[in-house]
């Protein structure tokens, strides 16, 4: 054990003097990259170092940060009901958005990239738009509005299914059936257009000789020339669709109220929402930040991991 110990700190020091190498060599392309840098590292790196801090403390904005170790992570887990809510909400939302969005946003793409260009601009606007209007969901508000003049009760009441509303977006039996699918729609545009771009970008020749080395179908030129070939797009694509899985806040409150019905569309962000621009209690907020970052981590190295096996 100590062997193995002792060539994996030998075989890291020579990967950092060969960094250090490289720096050298290249430190005018460090030079143009530095302005970059100081404004990752300002507005990134420093605000994740400093919510990982304040999670450990008692902050309220006005007052000095108090230090209390693992108090707000042991309140969150073990005492807070609403946040065991919101997990299980999010990770639904989640599960849908991310995955099943994914997928059919590359299916869509791969299916229209042979249709007439008037043809797939129209579907290309269709997905797209509610990743420009931001307030989209407001269409579905009308739609499914508790009183009888929503359009979806005035259809029911007037075809006779039903003499009283339906409080869609009050009633927990309804609501996150509701929220669901439009998180779905308005998180699909981004993703799906950087699949239409890498679709046309493909370069024909490949697919020719794939055919003569024994491509026999679309499925086997799907798997082995154009996902590899789309890698770039797929992780751009699947780190959107993480970012919006677990991102979910404004559609929730904005149809179902803040706070919802017995907490029915509480998502993890809704809930540092509330704590950290409602209540100011930052230590607590900043707490369910740092898990939220983790777990979203876990799910990027996740799908990189399966990524890397397109194509082998």
């Amino acid at each position: 054990m100590k062997e193995v110990w002792k060539k994996y700190f030998q075989k890291k020091k020579l990967q950092l003097k060969d960094t250090a190498r490289n720096a050298r060599m290249h430190k005018f392309c460090y030079l143009f990259l530095l302005p970059y840098a100081i404004l990752f590292i300002t507005f990134n790196v420093f605000p994740i170092i400093n919510s990982i801090y304040y999670s450990f403390t008692n902050f309220n904005i006005l007052e000095k940060p108090e230090f209390i170790g693992a108090t707000n992570y042991i309140n969150l887990f073990l005492q807070d009901e609403v946040f065991q809510i919101a997990v299980k909400n999010t990770f639904l939302v989640a599960i849908i958005i991310g995955p099943v969005g994914y997928i059919l946003a590359f299916i869509f793409a791969w299916f229209i990239n042979e249709l007439p260009k008037w043809v797939r601009t129209i579907v290309v606007l269709f997905f797209y738009t509610p990743s420009i209007s931001a307030q989209a969901y407001l269409v579905f508000k009308q739609f499914f509005s508790d009183d009888r003049y929503g359009w979806a009760n005035s259809w029911l009441i007037k075809m006779g299914f039903t003499n009283q509303p339906i409080l869609f977006l009050t009633d927990p039996k309804y609501v996150m059936k509701i929220v669901i699918p439009v998180c779905l729609w308005m998180s699909l545009g981004t993703g799906f257009l950087s699949f239409v771009a890498g679709l046309k970008g493909m370069d024909k020749a490949q697919y020719e000789a794939g055919y003569i080395d024994g491509i026999q179908n679309r499925w086997q030129e799907l798997w082995f020339i154009t996902l590899p070939n789309m890698k770039p797009m797929l992780l751009f694509g699947a780190v959107m669709s993480i970012t919006n899985a677990f991102n979910v806040c404004d559609v929730p409150m904005n149809l179902a109220g803040y706070p919802s019905t017995e907490y029915c569309a509480r998502t993890v962000v809704t809930h540092l929402f509330d704590y950290g621009y409602t209540r100011f209690e930052m230590g607590y907020a900043s707490a369910i930040a740092t898990v939220l970052f983790l777990v979203m981590i876990i799910c990027n190295k996740v799908i990189q991991a399966l990524l890397n096996r397109v194509g082998h």
